[in-house]
């Protein structure tokens, strides 16, 4: 059963609006209570006594830098043992291009800029000559294109640019004079 109200039997009442902050509640007294405190150096000192590793970390951290901090003022002092003698400085490895002239052409023509070779002199095997290693690991530089004819430069060989360092390229000249010069892949 529908309930409808009926303006005989409810009474009507007319509510007005409050004016702003009268709905609020009454305010009431906040009890005394003891200040909180928060406990300081133990707790952290026993934190860091359980956390072992960070401690060790933190102080070394901290030794370092009075280590630095303490150190010399001075750029030209070094630290630990005088050196008596000074330290030779080595001289970088200056590569210098050395042009060769190869006995077999056709050896010649399977090379390319990049490659690492081994030139061997061989010495007149008529005369009971040896083969000795002239330039180890030879940087091929570059391969001049033949101006002869194919024939011709079989006969003569071919000429390769290899870079090498200035003592082999003297010990190279020396060789192609006297010697028949090849060449091996490394």
């Amino acid at each position: 059963m529908p309930f409808a109200p009926s303006s005989s039997s409810s009474p009507s009442f007319s509510v007005a609006p409050r004016p702003l902050g009268t709905d609020a509640p009454a305010t009431c007294e906040v009890p005394h209570f003891a200040p909180v405190r928060v406990r300081g150096g133990r707790y952290q000192l026993r934190r860091l006594v359980r956390h072992g590793r960070r401690a060790v970390a933190v102080g070394l951290a901290v030794t370092a830098a009075a280590l630095v901090a303490a150190g010399p003022r001075d750029a030209d002092r070094t630290r630990g043992h005088p050196v008596v003698e000074p330290v030779r400085k080595h001289r970088a490895v200056e590569a210098v291009a050395a042009p060769v002239r190869i006995a077999d052409g056709a050896t010649v023509r399977l090379l390319r800029p990049g490659d690492r070779v081994d030139v061997i002199a061989a010495q007149d095997t008529a005369t009971g000559g040896d083969a000795q290693v002239v330039a180890r690991g030879a940087r091929v530089t570059e391969v001049p294109e033949p101006l002869e004819p194919m024939a011709a430069t079989a006969e003569s060989g071919a000429l390769v640019v290899l870079a090498v360092p200035r003592a082999t390229a003297a010990r190279l000249a020396g060789a192609s004079a006297t010697a028949r010069l090849a060449v091996t892949l490394c």
